[in-house]
């Protein structure tokens, strides 16, 4: 017994080692801006695209009991316009750019928001990423916030 119990944890370690070692190593850049945004380079010369992901370290984790759904609401918000951004032009923009992949999640705790463009598109995504990482109080009314309360309920139902 003691033989077997030996033998299948070598085999199982052999494994893990073996798992470990498939993993893919990949080299980033990583660095914090004078703002406060640390920033996550990896560069991949396959494609000539550019995937762009930002996350706000806040979701339901940090809302208070009995008051949930502000992250999600938010993470819909911020699609809807911002003070650069007409009205429902966010994907409209980036889809005549040749963006796929456009979207955004709500987790535990954060929130994220994506897009890939033609490389020679990152300008424009940074852009209206930033647009509405600083500008989407400027367009907040009752009107947009009661459009998206509605599609958030629908969701969560």
């Amino acid at each position: 017994m003691a033989v077997a119990t030996a033998l299948s944890t070598a085999a199982c370690s052999r494994g893990a080692e073996s798992a470990v070692s498939d993993i893919p190593k990949l080299d980033f850049e990583k660095y914090t801006l004078p703002n406060g945004l640390d920033v996550i380079l990896r560069k991949d010369s396959r494609l000539p695209v550019v995937a762009v992901d930002l996350w706000y370290h806040v979701g339901p984790a940090n809302e208070d009991k009995g008051r949930t759904g502000f992250a999600h609401l938010f993470e819909h918000m911020m699609f809807q316009c911002s003070k650069h951004v007409p009205c429902d032009q966010h994907f409209q923009l980036l889809e005549a750019a040749g963006a796929s992949d456009v979207n955004g999640t709500t987790d535990f705790d954060r929130t994220n928001y994506f897009e890939t463009v033609p490389a020679n598109q990152l300008e424009l995504a940074l852009w209206l990423e930033s647009d509405r990482m600083g500008y989407l109080l400027d367009k907040v009314d009752q009107t947009a916030l009661a459009n998206q309360q509605d599609v958030v309920r629908n969701e969560w139902c």
